[in-house]
């Protein structure tokens, strides 16, 4: 009993420690002060109306869901056959290669920054919306081939042997039975992906330049010099968003009627 008791305890206090943060972020977007402060002095819908009166974080977020989601298509191209070709064969050097198409999640974010610096924009002088994305599409493929090869790990490939005995080409057989068995994990892979893509701050810092910036940096960037309440606007709004596509996916696409 004592037991249970210290877990409901601990397990009560990592709630508060995970939510309380984003309750004062909701709190102090609503303050009437032109300082961020808690508890809020007053309630006011002024710097919600400045969020959206300012150019730079307009501009910044359609260049952010730009990036995010080319960076995440083109990812889904090259990751989920290339998760499928890791789960269906075994062959030498396997290991080794899946260990590289993993690398970027294991290399710290800074230094995997600054190595695309080096090489996309001062090696291959490439425009800065061209090196961030190829970063971003970098950085997000090993989510995709780990969310899709954990569901074609799941897959009973017997279907697709199947298929193709039955006179399917491999292609055919991929598109036409296995593709639609992995809905799941791709359309999990596409999320993460993009919201992997679209917080990202370490290799955005050093892939941005003049005209070309991220939502993420543009916040960072007016925190170093302003400290109003704008900036938790501008989080409640980008909570509200995330629960909204959440919201509008599973009643669209029904991820919880998946089994893979």
């Amino acid at each position: 009993m004592k037991g249970s008791k210290l877990l409901t305890l601990f397990v009560s206090l990592v709630y508060i420690f995970l939510i309380a943060p984003l309750l004062i972020i909701v709190v102090t977007a609503f303050d009437s002060s032109n300082v961020m402060a808690f508890p809020p002095k007053g309630f006011s819908m002024k710097w919600f109306i400045n969020v959206f009166s300012s150019d730079t974080f307009m501009t910044t977020l359609g260049i952010s869901v730009k990036v995010a989601v080319l960076a995440t298509i083109i990812a889904l191209i090259i990751g989920v056959p290339a998760a499928y070709a890791l789960s269906r064969k075994s062959y030498r050097g396997k290991a080794v290669i899946q260990n590289i198409f993993l690398s970027p999640i294991i290399v710290p974010g800074v230094v995997l920054g600054f190595a695309f610096f080096r090489f996309l924009v001062i090696k291959l002088q490439l425009e800065v919306f061209a090196s961030l994305l190829i970063g971003h599409v970098i950085i997000v493929i090993p989510y995709i081939i780990r969310v899709v090869g954990s569901s074609l790990e799941n897959l009973d490939f017997s279907i697709e042997e199947a298929a193709v005995s039955l006179g399917a080409t491999k292609v055919k057989a991929f598109f036409m039975v296995v593709l639609p068995n992995i809905t799941s994990g791709v359309i999990a892979a596409f999320m993460l992906a993009f919201i992997n893509s679209f917080n990202n701050v370490p290799a955005s810092l050093f892939l941005t330049g003049p005209g070309v910036s991220t939502l993420p940096i543009s916040m960072m960037t007016y925190v170093e010099y302003n400290y109003d309440p704008t900036i938790s606007a501008l989080s409640v709004i980008l909570m509200i968003l995330t629960v909204f596509i959440m919201f509008i996916v599973e009643k669209t696409l029904g991820l919880s009627n998946f089994n893979n």
